[in-house]
């Protein structure tokens, strides 16, 4: 199951590669999109060299070594340190309920902030992982079922998306553009809120 959950988000990737590259030609360099759609190429290679069934942690570990070691640019650093940060707070035990997910984005967070040196509100992947991890915070989730808790994430992460879209960029290259870049997603929290999605979507189809 978690070897399918990545399979079907690395398609995800490679089918919005050029979607990304585009939203990135217009603040950046232009390759956002080819850099992930590297990263989601080599994850998958490195999936095919686990076992049928591997636990989550083994997962997310040979996908964040394949995003440090094959993507350049801001990409690679920034998922490969998030992800891999997530595979230290997980093990063959995890379950996928909203405590997990809390450790996981709780850890992707801390670990993108402390690379990339950004806060929300920077326009980032941060303005789209930041309301995803708050909506699996323990005062959110209270009584209510995982399917409702994962609406809410993914609605957040649009509201996120939507929101670099009002403010200027303050970080990397997109950050040269000042005030021109407002009006344009930010390419990194598209491609954060485009795999969070499918997750989404592969979760609750998994959960019925």
């Amino acid at each position: 199951m978690v070897k399918d959950a990545a399979s079907v988000v690395i398609k995800a990737i490679l089918a919005d590669k050029d979607y990304l590259s585009q939203l990135d030609a217009k603040i950046g360099d232009g390759d956002h999109g080819l850099n992930m759609a590297r990263g989601a190429m080599a994850a998958e290679e490195a999936l095919e060299e686990l076992d049928d069934f591997p636990n989550v942690k083994e997962v997310l570990q040979a996908a964040g070594e394949a995003f440090v070691m094959n993507v350049g640019g801001s990409a690679g650093p920034l998922y490969g340190a998030g992800i891999l940060a997530a595979a230290e707070v997980v093990d063959e035990k995890s379950k996928l309920n909203a405590e997990t997910l809390e450790k996981v984005f709780n850890a992707v967070v801390e670990a993108i902030q402390k690379r990339g040196r950004a806060v929300k509100g920077d326009k980032t992947m941060l303005d789209v992982l930041i309301p995803i991890r708050d909506t699996f915070s323990k005062e959110n989730t209270a009584g209510k079922a995982l399917e409702q808790i994962l609406t809410e994430a993914k609605d957040a992460a649009r509201d996120g998306v939507e929101f670099t879209k009002t403010i200027p960029a303050k970080k990397g290259r997109a950050s040269y553009f000042g005030d021109k870049s407002i009006g344009v997603e930010d390419p990194g929290a598209m491609s954060s809120f485009i795999i969070f999605r499918t997750l989404c979507s592969y979760w609750k189809d998994n959960l019925k």
